[in-house]
């Protein structure tokens, strides 16, 4: 992704001049945490009372799906949200996705996908992983929902809150470099597990992390 105008840390824009399309691209982020929390409790609920499925395999599952989720939040992340913007469709698709989140990253309102094209995603992988996974999907899914509600939740928070005096401040330091420091690594916000794996820390955070464990001793 080329690099877009200097982040502001206040104010908004406007990415359609449709008051409606306009509206639709922004949400307070309750409405999709809370929507995913119950999706993912209704999908439970099926898993145990309309599947034969045990506890420990409902869990394990569970516990995979939400681990695949920080390996599709990782690659989304970077090879979609950054995607190389060599023709005019392609830097707007990329700029009205993310691009503008990068130019204003302090904008709460686009700090989630809308709802309703996130509730959209979210049914057709149900319908997608139900080809692959039969019943599982009914505990594999619901754990990439939580996910991904989490996901929101530590996005909201790192851009919202200053960071806590706690491990989790290495989130908040993590995707500060990434708007402000270094756009090319750290694309893991909810988990650095796969920028370790593929080898896209950045030196950068590595300094910021010495630095931490300097002020924590």
């Amino acid at each position: 992704m080329k690099k877009n105008n200097k982040p502001h840390n206040k104010g908004s824009k406007e990415l359609f001049q449709n008051p409606i399309l306009e509206k639709l691209s922004r949400t307070h982020i309750a409405v999709p945490i809370t929507i995913f929390f119950i999706y993912s409790s209704v999908l439970l609920y099926w898993n145990v009372t309309h599947t034969s499925l045990s506890l420990g395999m409902s869990v394990l599952m569970f516990i995979i799906g939400l681990i695949f989720f920080t390996w599709v939040e990782y690659l989304v992340h970077r090879y979609l949200f950054h995607m190389e913007t060599y023709t005019k469709l392609r830097a707007k698709f990329q700029y009205t996705m993310h691009g503008v989140h990068h130019e204003f990253p302090k904008d709460k309102d686009r700090l989630a996908m809308p709802p309703l094209l996130s509730i959209t995603i979210a049914t057709l992988l149900l319908f997608l992983f139900r080809l692959v996974l039969g019943d599982l999907v009914f505990s594999f899914l619901p754990g990439f929902l939580v996910g991904y509600a989490l996901y929101l939740a530590i996005h909201y928070m790192v851009h919202a809150y200053q960071p806590p005096k706690n491990f989790f401040k290495i989130l908040w330091i993590n995707h500060s470099i990434h708007h402000y420091k270094d756009e090319h690594g750290i694309y893991g916000v909810s988990s650095p597990l796969w920028d370790y794996v593929y080898g896209t820390i950045t030196p950068i955070h590595h300094k910021a992390k010495s630095d931490l464990a300097q002020t924590n001793t």
